[in-house]
C-alpha cells in the first residue's frame, strides 16, 4: 500500500509492560486512536494525509496487523479525534470540514453531523446511558464570526457510545 509521507511525525506504543517502540513514523499528525466494540480491530488516523486506517488487533498479545485503508480524501476537513458507539461505528470529528462523520465499520459514511464551527477536534460519549456525544472544538483557524469556535458542545444521540478503552497497565493495578 503506498503511504503518503507527510512529515515527521512519529506514533509510538506503549505495551501494558511500559516497554515503548516507534510504531510507524513518517506522519503528519497523529489521530483518531480506537478500537472497535470488540477489540479485535484498531483505528488511528493521520490528519495531514486525510486518512484513516483499519488494523486487525489481537487482545491476547496487543499485536496490530492488516493495515488497509479504511477512509480516504473524504472532502470535508481532515480527520481529528474519534469515538466508538455501541453500533461499532466511528464518529470522526473534521478540523476544517464543520462536521462529524459517523462511518459505519465497512468504512462507509453513514451520517453527518453538521457543526456550528469549522473546527472540530474531538469527541467521546457520557452521560449514565453514554448517549451524550461531548465534542470540543478549536478557536485556533476559526472563520471571522465564528464566537462560538473553540466551545465544547454536548450531543444527544440515539446510539450509545462505549466507555473509554484504560490502558492495559492501569487496568491491571
Amino acid at each position: 500500500m503506498a503511504r503518503r509521507q507527510n512529515g515527521e511525525g512519529v506514533l509510538y506504543r506503549i505495551a501494558p509492560d511500559g516497554t515503548v517502540s516507534e510504531w510507524r513514523h513518517g506522519l503528519g499528525i497523529s489521530n483518531t486512536l480506537c478500537w472497535s466494540p470488540d477489540g479485535s480491530t484498531f483505528y488511528f488516523g493521520d490528519t495531514l494525509a486525510n486518512e484513516i486506517y483499519a488494523f486487525d488487533y489481537a487482545i491476547a498479545d496487543s499485536s496490530i496487523s492488516n493495515e488497509r485503508t479504511f477512509l480516504a480524501d473524504f472532502s470535508r476537513g481532515s480527520p481529528d479525534g474519534s469515538a466508538i458507539d455501541s453500533d461499532g461505528y466511528l464518529w470522526n470529528c473534521r478540523f476544517g470540514g464543520g462536521c462529524i462523520a459517523r462511518i459505519s465499520p465497512e468504512g462507509s459514511v453513514a451520517e453527518i453531523i453538521e457543526m456550528p464551527v469549522t473546527n472540530i477536534t474531538t469527541c467521546t460519549f457520557g452521560g449514565a446511558d453514554l448517549k451524550t456525544l461531548y465534542v470540543t472544538t478549536a478557536s485556533i483557524l476559526s472563520k471571522p464570526g465564528e464566537r462560538l469556535a473553540g466551545s465544547l458542545y454536548a450531543l444527544t444521540v440515539d446510539t450509545p457510545g462505549l466507555a473509554e478503552n484504560r490502558f492495559g497497565r492501569a487496568a491491571s493495578r
